[in-house]
């Protein structure tokens, strides 16, 4: 039994910008553009309606670049961001979550069993220039793990996709190929589970550590005692897959209940 934490959502590196924290500890999370227009997904910049203020994703920029494989870079601006689809992964109302990226994600979260968790963790940034962090967001119980992979027969892969209809690798698989040629991971979850409503939990320190010439984001070392940290490293600047010693029903004892928690709840050190 175990918990692996995932970098998910949209920051400065696909979105030009990170979503905001506010002071009463509410908080957006916007799903990262999908690279390629040819998806199932419904949701867009513009359809994505912000859960503390008026308006839609699209707001908290003027323009993006997705990066469709075997296309050249273009830029969206106006209309054409805001009907640009959303990758909604993880889909925090379906509780279901893929991943391709081979740096410690695939090989961690296939190893899931029924009652593990997948914990979330986004930056983000507090109006008024604040230093922005990286905050656990929300978690997912896991219920189901599949793995698809290009060596797969397309009966076989297809049968696979079709058992996670909500995650967004099916949602813009064609012909029962993802699409990446790679490995991909779906993990469904069940309840417990969920978008946090307020109150992240911060997992970062920014510092120039020793023998560095700049400051970069690390792991909090009390977050890394609190919740057996084994793997991952200590850098979190790219995002790295986490995996914890501690049990699912611990994590979820310390964190508390997405819809439920408090703003004590899975308070980490200072």
């Amino acid at each position: 039994m175990t918990v692996v934490l995932a970098g998910v959502g949209a920051d400065s590196t696909n979105l030009g910008t990170l979503a905001p924290l506010y002071d009463d500890g509410r908080f957006e999370y916007v799903p990262i553009p999908e690279k390629t227009a040819d998806t199932d997904e419904t949701e867009t910049l513009g359809s994505w309606e912000l859960r503390a203020t008026d308006g839609t994703a699209a707001a908290l920029t003027n323009r993006i670049t997705p990066q469709p494989i075997g296309e050249a870079e273009r830029t969206l601006t106006g209309d054409e961001l805001a009907e640009w689809p959303l990758h909604r992964d993880p889909n925090f109302a379906a509780l279901t979550y893929g991943e391709h990226r081979t740096s410690g994600y695939v090989s961690r979260l296939r190893t899931l069993e029924p009652g593990d968790v997948v914990g979330f963790y986004a930056g983000l940034r507090r109006p008024g220039g604040e230093r922005a962090h990286r905050y656990l967001i929300g978690y997912m119980t896991v219920d189901r793990v599949d793995v698809v992979t290009p060596e797969q027969s397309r009966d076989e892969r297809e049968a696979i996709l079709a058992a996670h209809p909500d995650n967004a690798h099916t949602k813009r698989a064609r012909d029962g190929a993802c699409y990446l040629e790679k490995p991909v991971v779906l993990v469904d979850g069940r309840e417990p589970g969920g978008l946090f409503e307020r109150h992240p939990i911060r997992l970062s320190e920014y510092y120039v550590k020793s023998g560095n010439e700049r400051a970069q984001y690390y792991l909090r070392e009390s977050v890394a005692v609190e919740w057996d940290v084994r793997a991952g490293g200590e850098n979190m600047m790219y995002k790295p897959a986490y995996r914890c010693g501690i049990s699912g029903s611990t994590f979820r004892d310390r964190v508390g209940i997405p819809g439920e928690r408090s703003a004590t709840d899975g308070v980490i050190g200072g």
